[in-house]
């Protein structure tokens, strides 16, 4: 039976968890470690995080996946992009040939890395003239990301390759989070001023053609989305049923999940933000869904590349819980004396 967005629905009603008995063991194991209390800061909460939504303790970070799904859509059609949609094939075979910035982010890690590319042969529609995708369509790419995921993953990045995306994400955010084009709307891959102007009229004339639609996030997923974007929430929330942790990496993949958390508000809570992106619409993005970003570093690539870095300090915060001693075993006093 082909999947449906129905199914997805069912999904975003009945998530699973935090497991708290494994969240109260990384507390207990943190308050013993030769350190003050809350000296290491976030990497204490990370490793809370990691346990509880792993659902085992000590947690781990020894099998990251990272994975890129590419799109091409039909919006480009009205001369939003500085780059014509023949990069996007082009991009795919560089990730495939490891010349990518996300390839180099894989290795450094030790996460494994693939990319599916969607159909790019067969661009969405243009959004100004007719829903991106139709039903089946979206719940095919969202299906894709669902089994994306390989067995044995501790932790997960989702990254995008897709010219025009930008314009995309821009136009969820508008529909899911309220606000207009010019609102959302940024340079992407580098567009002038003037682009960024075409590209916030684009996004109105989007926001007007779908108005019926805007209170189903996952209408609203296919109606101004892309296969790309659809995926990475597919992964996302099967990362979720799966007890799997994950890193949002920039604009368009934290746009994908805003889907998710506007269908079901604690859609997110396995989920940290990697970084904030220099893409303007990702910082309001992430304070609408009150998430804290790890790093701030002016990024603004795209491909996970943000996240995967990202897993440098859920690495650390594994090492740190994991492997420092407790204050019994290394003889050191626990309290100061009177």
């Amino acid at each position: 039976m082909a999947p449906s967005l129905n199914e997805f629905h069912k999904e975003l009603s009945s998530l699973t968890t935090m497991n708290q008995t494994t969240a109260k063991a990384a507390i207990a194991r943190d308050a013993v470690l030769t350190k003050p209390a809350g000296s290491l800061g976030e990497l204490e909460t990370l490793a809370t995080w990691l346990s509880g939504w792993q659902g085992k303790h000590p947690p781990s970070c020894d099998r990251p996946q990272i994975v890129v799904f590419a799109g091409n859509h039909g919006v480009c059609d009205q001369g939003i992009s500085a780059f014509p949609q023949e990069v996007t094939v082009q991009m795919v075979a560089n990730f495939e040939h490891g010349g990518a910035a996300i390839n180099q982010l894989a290795l450094a890690f030790g996460a494994s890395f693939s990319v599916q590319a969607l159909e790019l042969d067969n661009p969405t529609a243009d959004f100004t003239q007719a829903p991106a995708m139709s039903e089946a369509e979206c719940a095919e790419a969202l299906s894709a990301g669902w089994n994306s995921i390989d067995k044995g993953t501790d932790i997960l990045v989702v990254g995008e390759m897709g010219i025009g995306n930008t314009t995309v994400a821009a136009a969820l955010s508008a529909a899911l989070m309220g606000g207009t084009g010019a609102d959302w709307a940024g340079p992407g891959t580098g567009v002038s001023a003037e682009g960024i102007n075409r590209k916030a009229a684009v996004i109105d004339a989007g926001l007007s053609r779908h108005e019926s639609v805007l209170d189903d996030p996952l209408r609203i997923l296919q109606c101004l989305g892309g296969r790309e974007i659809a995926a990475m929430a597919g992964a996302i929330l099967s990362a979720r049923q799966k007890h799997i942790p994950v890193l949002l990496d920039g604009f368009v993949a934290t746009a994908a999940a805003a889907v998710l958390f506007k269908a079901n508000e604690q859609a997110l809570d396995h989920c940290y933000a990697g970084h904030v992106s220099a893409e303007p619409g990702h910082k309001k993005l992430l304070q609408a869904m009150n998430k804290e970003p790890l790093l701030s570093l002016g990024m603004r690539l795209g491909e996970g590349s943000g996240a995967a870095l990202a897993l440098a300090i859920v690495k650390g915060a594994v090492a740190t819980h994991t492997g420092m001693a407790s204050f019994a075993d290394a003889g050191v006093s626990a309290e100061k004396p009177d």
